[in-house]
């Protein structure tokens, strides 16, 4: 499929009354109010420093409000609008009105030849708060705007703590009003002819869409949807942001985690490997002295300790020496494994000696995001909790870290690491391992946690395990009272005590974790059950118009909490697809030897 016809499966695909329309490297998100003909644009920025808290800039207030069109008598138009990923087209009484981008940081609207027509809208270029003893203001962002068009009405009025914007303009051929939100040196005043900013618009995503492989047509809308997550997700650097990288939402989550940067990594290696590299290197960027990787990273600091639900420090999965490895099968690049090798080694030190109070070999979660499973019922019981899941994240690390080392010519170094994956495997089994249950327990202080969740058979991935728990471990997966209902896998056994369907770790689906079972069933040769899995996977996702955080497991809807636009489910479904179209055209060809041979 050539990249205008993805452009074309997205026509209104793209709903900006729920999803914003951005692009790539802009902090702009564009919205229409619900069941109106106005507009507003919110910032995809923290700003801690005019207003800290974790969820404040979830909480701001758009930036620009009430934005409308109107008449030549400052009368609000009505419109009908049609979305693509490069384009928003106004349909209104006076004609076509256009929307693009002109620059990230630029938003451009093309007018109806010889028209009259205006914009009107609300902007708070500042915060302000009152307090017990007085109150502040803090400056947000700069605001211009322009137009190449003639000016007949140029009105700002302070409103509301605020300023309302009456800019009415007589429009000649290819004229366009320019709207720019940016710091004080980034400020553009430029308005450049609309069919200039439209085509060059048009041609960035056809050129992203260009580089997509090819999947099965049961999965093109989809993965043409994914795509565009993938890039409208992706910001530009600023600040400690020292590379263009990807926010796992640009509505809910603003800054850049460390696992969902390895998994954004998965997919972004199918179009631009050093894109993918930078989404490793922008975490590692920020590796503290003691070897620790923090949790995210966002424009003005980055997130290494947390206070809720206590102060500790705060981390995520060590799967970055995965990641790594998977774009070099894809790219090999020597280079890039060297700059990133030592770092790598040093982070998984960091584990086994900051990490493991009783020194009993097995790494432990001193606090619950570092899991990233934040509210699994696992960590209900108390911190610190040693638990299979992290020491097979580690397993499969030190695995990784062998074969990068082997590529570097460090053979013995690599023996080293394949030795501590046998170690540490043999260590879970003596240390989690429920002969009676089938189960590999999670601890706490030394007492079982008895929560039956997907982690408690992840050393299914070490690939190690002796036939015997390897089977019990199977059964479990497959019993449709526990993990394979209709909607696979659940965070929580269907048949634990603690299952929700619907509360973030408690219980529905993460499809992430599907990618990593997927991994681990083909590694034992269980690739049916594997197949089952992806293509289970790919159809809940397929159900619904949009890619989210989670999905319900007794329904496969998403639930009202989960993020929209989500990331690493994007990448996982855009890997999954490409998988599945691959193994469907070996297929092909094996029957086509089969027949040939006959």
């Amino acid at each position: 499929m050539i990249s205008s016809q993805y452009l074309n499966l997205l026509r209104n695909h793209i709903d900006i009354t729920r999803v914003p329309f951005s692009d790539r490297g802009s902090r702009l998100l564009i919205y229409r109010e619900k069941d109106d003909s106005s507009l507003f644009i919110k910032l995809a920025e923290r700003l801690t420093a005019i207003e800290p808290g974790l969820d404040a800039y979830r909480l701001r207030p758009p930036f620009i409000s009430d934005l409308i069109f109107t008449d030549e008598h400052g009368k609000k138009l009505e419109f009908e609008v049609t979305s693509f990923p490069h384009k928003l087209s106004f349909t209104t009484q006076l004609g076509e009105i256009g929307l693009v981008f002109q620059d990230r940081n630029t938003v451009s609207i093309g007018l109806p030849q010889q028209k009259t027509i205006g914009i009107k809208f609300h902007v708070a270029p500042q915060f302000w708060k009152e307090t017990e003893q007085g109150g502040h203001f803090k400056f947000i962002r700069n605001l211009a705007y322009t137009s190449n068009g003639e000016s007949l009405v140029n009105r700002i009025t302070p409103e509301d703590g605020g300023y309302s914007v009456h800019y009415l303009v007589k429009a000649g051929n290819d004229c366009a009003f320019a709207i720019s939100i940016a710091g004080n040196s980034d400020l553009n005043h430029d308005v450049k002819p609309f069919s200039m900013s439209s085509t060059a618009s048009e041609q960035r995503w056809l050129n992203w869409y260009e580089k997509v492989p090819p999947v099965l047509e049961e999965y093109q809308s989809k993965y043409a949807y994914a795509w565009w997550i993938m890039a409208n997700n992706l910001i530009s650097p600023r600040g400690v942001v020292a590379y263009e990288a990807m926010t796992p939402s640009k509505i809910n989550y603003i800054g850049l985690w460390l696992w969902d940067s390895a998994m954004h990594a998965l997919a972004f290696r199918h179009v631009d490997c050093n894109l993918a590299r930078n989404q490793i290197r922008a975490m590692i960027a920020h590796q503290l002295d003691d070897g620790m990787i923090p949790d995210a990273v966002y424009d003005e600091g980055v997130i290494a300790e947390i206070e809720i639900p206590f102060r500790a420090e705060v981390t995520k999965p060590p799967i970055l020496a995965w990641a790594a490895l998977k774009l070099h099968e894809t790219d090999p690049d020597e280079e890039f494994l060297k700059e990133i090798y030592v770092p790598l080694v040093r982070w998984n030190a960091w584990w086994f000696s900051m990490n493991d109070d009783d020194v009993d070999g097995i790494a432990q979660y001193n606090h619950p995001y570092s899991s990233g499973l934040d509210d699994n019922p696992l960590w209900d019981y108390g911190m610190p909790v040693e638990s299979p899941d992290l020491n097979t994240y580690l397993c499969v690390q030190m695995g990784s870290l062998a074969m990068i080392a082997e590529i570097l010519g460090m053979d013995a170094e690599a023996e080293m690491w394949r030795r501590r994956t046998t170690a540490i495997v043999h260590r879970m089994i003596e240390h989690f391992w429920d002969e009676e249950a089938g189960l590999f327990w999670a601890m706490h202080e030394n007492e079982t946690i008895r929560v039956v969740t997907p982690f408690n058979l992840y050393p299914l991935w070490t690939g190690q395990l002796p036939d015997h728990i390897r089977d019990r471990l199977i059964s479990h997966l497959t019993n449709p009272d526990m993990f394979w209902g209709d909607f696979q896998l659940p965070s929580v056994a269907y048949n634990d005590p603690h299952f929700d369907p619907v509360t973030m770790w408690r219980g529905p689906v993460w499809v992430n974790i599907n990618y990593f079972f997927i991994e681990a069933l083909k590694q034992i040769d269980q690739f049916e059950l594997a197949d089952q899995l992806l293509k289970k996977t790919l159809h809940m996702m397929m159900e619904h118009p949009s890619i989210y955080e989670y999905y319900n497991a007794m329904t496969g809807e998403p639930p009202p909490t989960a993020a929209d636009i989500f990331g690493w489910s994007a990448a996982v479904f855009i890997d999954l697809a490409i998988q599945a179209s691959q193994e469907a055209e070996n297929e092909r060809t094996r029957e086509r030897k089969k027949r040939k041979d006959r």
